[in-house]
């Protein structure tokens, strides 16, 4: 307090604050999610709530003829039935870049699962049964499902008259967007070349399979407006997109974050949101949505399926001559996040190599396909699983050993992109490699026993695991390597920021931090994260995180393995703000005891404001009694700028993070069955705020990884409709089938990031498939040009002149 003369001491270590960054802090929500009790955004409840249902398409391009909703609203139990012209206001149709996507279906239907009405009802089951009793006729039209369909002559325009910013330099009204890229001579180049390769591969569509499925509450407010409670990625995202489609302002969309199952990006575009908002406003009563698994996976985009050729060229000593690719995404009926996904797949093409001479054309294609969009590793997956295979290819011609070979070619800080863009932070290609190759490889036929006699001692580390399909005749192993690279944050020109509301108070004796972000909490750890950064920048022991909600300033989308770069950023400079407040404060009120207030160094720490010595000047409870002291503030990252639309050139990304894994696989060869046993990965984080937290998504970003390698694909038949729709036919990685995952975490600090960080969610989920794939290929010897691999691939003779 003011006027009482303190002696200072010295601040012991065991004093000092705990659980700051660098820590493995227990995250706050984790025992209540292990435990069962954590509340979901289906978990949500209100006393006078009724249930949405939506009507979806049976069909993936088809006129709408007619929509009669008359017997619907007959049924008992039924507030409203609601279709395209019951919306209230002229906005009719939303997107994320380009607003291309109708609110429900009008004029036509583009994809299978479309929505065209929807009901509120008193029962979920009522709300079903009334939407099957809409009567919608239908007038089939033409399937447009690849890139020769989608841009033969006289195509069907799937969005005809388009105004876009990409409409007027894409070669066809049915590419969403075309990004090339050129730098140096890729003809002459190849000429020099002593090893030319070329390789067509295919990847499937992926699903991001979040065990969540799509929820939301929506509740009409006394003013008019809405509130909305729902589980999604990116809140301002969200309300940018609804208001206008409600005729609303902003203001009166109140939106808070509700418990979040998983994203992986599949809830960056809209799913429920507006449908259960526009229910709530008709019925003036709260809605309650929520998709069942069969619904989710119509519900959201999906990871873009991809057709890539890729050329490279090498000198016999093993050093890339020239590289040239085309990769087509298939972005399915709507736009979604499709141009991003180019200028990923497009600028990172050429995978972590120095590569002079490039050319690299990427587009994406409007199809009759469901919608793709985000999904962990964003475009760079598709490349990466192209040129990895192109690098073993190359390696075997040229008889060297497939890492060395990458480690020849490898960049490093300050090679320079086929961008132009330099890598201006640590990027250690070679050490990763080096170091995943040293670890310890796995005992080989594990499956025996210790006695080694030969009998089957647990089936489940057999390729068919339980199915007991094999006891070791006819399994071969197979070793194999990966290596990618991933931008950190939003790109080309993109004003990518974030807000963070602090404030430090006394309350009941201690001083206690309030962060408040709109950061959509999905499962990585960022309110951890934020309560680490509070403690190391505060110096205190006791964090409050408030609920994500549009009451504060945007914080960009969980996306891009951004927020904890940039939302943590935001908290970090926050603080720092605040601290220069408690600062302040202790000088009026102290400095007049000690002259190190006004001289020395000061810290906040363990509870105390200290020299950088260690001397204590004054507890942070006796500073801040009586006041609260708040910063609201944004926080940007380095501005990056736009791909130039002829060469591609230009500073497009702000970071880049660096995985390699080693894969080791036993494959069935008799039929076709692969059991991945260790899938090693070596990774550069430049500082891990979290280890704990970070080795967890390294390891879940290879598990998804494995996925895509041999068991994830949507499957979509030549009528442009999907045939699996549930997890009984739609596979992914249990306990049972996800291998061993060690580690080694590198620590390069990024100068120009808070703390050095590196993103790390989506690096891994990149080299993980090439790895594996590689090891498959070791141990049948065949050419595997496309994921998943399926049984089917690894039995069936491959074709006449394909080893």
């Amino acid at each position: 307090m003011n006027g009482v003369t303190r002696t200072p001491t010295s601040l012991s270590q065991g004093s000092r604050t705990r659980g700051g960054i660098g820590e493995s802090t227990l995250r706050p929500d984790g025992t209540l999610k292990v435990t069962g009790e954590f509340a979901y955004a289906s978990d949500m409840w209100h006393e006078d709530m009724v249930w949405g249902h939506t009507l979806r398409s049976p069909h993936a391009h088809a006129e709408i003829v007619s929509v009669d909703t008359t017997e619907a609203l007959r049924q008992p139990g039924v507030h409203a039935v609601l279709t395209y012209d019951d919306l209230p206001a002229e906005v009719r149709h939303y997107g994320l870049e380009i607003q291309d996507t109708p609110v429900l279906a009008h004029g036509r239907v583009r994809h299978h699962g479309e929505p065209v009405a929807v009901v509120a009802a008193d029962h979920p089951e009522t709300a079903r049964r009334a939407a099957a009793k809409i009567r919608v006729e239908y007038a089939e039209l033409p399937v447009v499902h690849d890139e020769e369909s989608a841009t033969a002559p006289g195509a069907p325009l799937l969005h005809p008259g388009r105004d876009d910013h990409h409409a007027g330099h894409v070669p066809h009204p049915n590419v969403v967007h075309r990004q090339p890229i050129v730098r140096g001579d890729a003809a002459a180049a190849a000429a020099r070349a002593d090893v030319v390769v070329t390789g067509e591969y295919e990847v499937g569509m992926q699903d991001q399979a979040f065990l969540g499925p799509e929820s939301g509450l929506a509740v009409p407010a006394e003013d008019g407006g809405v509130d909305l409670y729902v589980a999604t990625q990116w809140l301002h995202a969200d309300l940018r997109q609804i208001a206008p489609v409600l005729g609303l302002p902003e203001d009166k969309v109140r939106m808070t974050l509700s418990g979040v199952g998983g994203a992986f990006g599949g809830r960056e575009d809209l799913s429920m949101q507006i449908h259960a908002c526009l229910l709530a406003l008709r019925t003036g009563r709260p809605v309650k949505m929520v998709y069942n698994r069969f619904e989710s996976f119509f519900g959201h985009v999906h990871r873009h399926p991809a057709k890539l050729r890729y050329e490279h060229g090498a000198t016999r000593d093993g050093r890339l001559t020239h590289m040239r690719c085309r990769i087509v995404l298939d972005g399915g009926a709507y736009a979604s996040s499709s141009p991003a996904v180019v200028g990923n797949a497009s600028s990172l093409a050429v995978g972590p190599y120095v590569v002079d001479d490039v050319e690299i054309e990427a587009v994406a294609l409007y199809t009759n396909n469901p919608p793709c969009g985000a999904m962990r590793g964003f475009g760079a997956v598709q490349a990466c699983f192209a040129y990895e295979a192109q690098m073993d290819r190359l390696a075997a011609e040229l008889g060297l050993d497939p890492v060395e070979f990458r480690q020849r070619n490898a960049m490093s800080q300050g090679s320079v992109l086929p961008t132009g863009q330099e890598v201006d932070s640590p990027a250690p290609v070679a050490e990763i490699l080096r170091r995943v190759k040293a670890m310890p490889l796995p005992p080989a036929r594990q499956w025996e026993t210790a006695g080694g006699d030969g009998t089957a001692a647990d089936v489940r580390a057999l390729p068919g695991g339980l199915s007991n399909t094999t006891h070791g005749e006819g399994v071969v192993r197979g070793v194999g390597y990966a290596v990618g690279i991933k931008n950190v944050g939003f790109s080309e020109g993109f004003d990518d920021y974030s807000t963070a509301r602090v404030r430090l108070e006394v309350v009941a004796g201690e001083p206690v931090a309030t962060v408040h972000t709109a950061m959509a909490e999905v499962g990585q750890g960022g309110i951890t994260v934020h309560a680490q950064i509070a403690r190391t920048e505060l110096g205190v022991t006791q964090v409050s995180i408030l609920p994500a909600d549009t009451r504060v300033g945007s914080a960009g989308s969980t996306s891009a393995s951004r927020q904890t770069y940039v939302t943590g950023g935001a908290v970090k400079h926050a603080c720092a703000a605040v601290r220069e407040q408690v600062l302040r404060l202790g000088r009026e009120r102290f400095g007049a005891h000690h002259p190190a207030w006004a001289t020395a160094e000061l810290l906040l720490e363990g509870g105390k404001v200290v020299t950088d010595g260690g001397e204590v000047l004054a507890s942070l409870a006796d500073v801040v009694e009586g006041e609260t002291l708040e910063a609201d503030l944004e926080w940007r990252h380095r501005p990056t700028e736009p791909f130039d639309l002829r060469t591609g050139q230009g500073r497009g990304h702000v970071q880049y993070s660096f995985a390699a894994h080693r894969a080791v696989v036993e494959v069935d060869t008799e039929l076709g069955l692969v059991k991945v046993v260790e899938l090693a990965c070596a990774q550069d984080v430049g500082k891990a705020l979290n280890p704990q937290s970070v080795v967890g998504q390294i390891q879940g970003g290879t598990t998804q990884g494995l996925g895509l390698a041999v068991m994830e694909e949507i499957v979509v038949d030549p009528a442009a409709k999907v045939r699996n729709p549930s997890f009984t036919d739609y596979l992914i990685p249990t306990i049972l089938d996800t291998p061993t995952i060690p580690v080694d975490v590198l620590e390069l600090a990024d100068e120009h990031a808070p703390y050095g960080l590196r993103g790390a969610g989506e690096a891994p989920t990149l080299s993980s498939t090439p790895a594996v794939v590689a090891a498959i290929r070791q141990a049948t010897g065949l050419a595997l040009r496309r994921v998943p691999v399926r049984p089917e691939h690894l039995t069936v003779d491959p074709p006449q002149g394909q080893p």
